[in-house]
């Protein structure tokens, strides 16, 4: 199983940018995917999730400004980013579940980062103020 993230970049505040993650080695829409971001000197936090089921979950700093989104026929997670801040910038990963069709499981478990098995390389997200 492998994740390649991809879209990250320079932005200013208030503007937008759209990662990518493709995923091979598995079919994301029987696995939850998550999105975490690691700012300088702190620790990873969880960014969003979606469920196989499609049900989705963020952390509250980004509500209302980030999406996140899946193509299930070409294996592919999207975190659409919108109205980005300055404490966006950090390195996003998307992670990938090992639980095939994960359903019984509590808001808590998409939340944790000790879920995801496997982790995409990381693509650094710059926000100018």
């Amino acid at each position: 199983v492998q994740l390649q993230a991809s879209g990250g970049g320079l932005v200013q505040a208030g503007g937008s940018l759209r990662l990518s993650c493709a995923a091979s080695g598995r079919a994301v829409k029987d696995y939850a995917t998550g999105w975490f971001r690691q700012a300088l000197g702190k620790e990873r936090e969880f960014v969003a999730a979606i469920r196989p089921g499609g049900r989705t979950y963020y952390v509250d700093s980004v509500k209302g400004r980030f999406t996140i989104s899946r193509d299930n026929a070409n294996d592919m997670v999207y975190l659409q980013m919108d109205s980005l801040k300055p404490e966006d910038t950090a390195v996003y990963y998307c992670a990938l579940d090992n639980l095939f069709r994960s359903s019984l499981r509590d808001e808590a478990y998409y939340r944790n980062r000790l879920t995801y098995d496997y982790w995409g390389q990381g693509t650094l997200v710059t926000v100018s103020s």
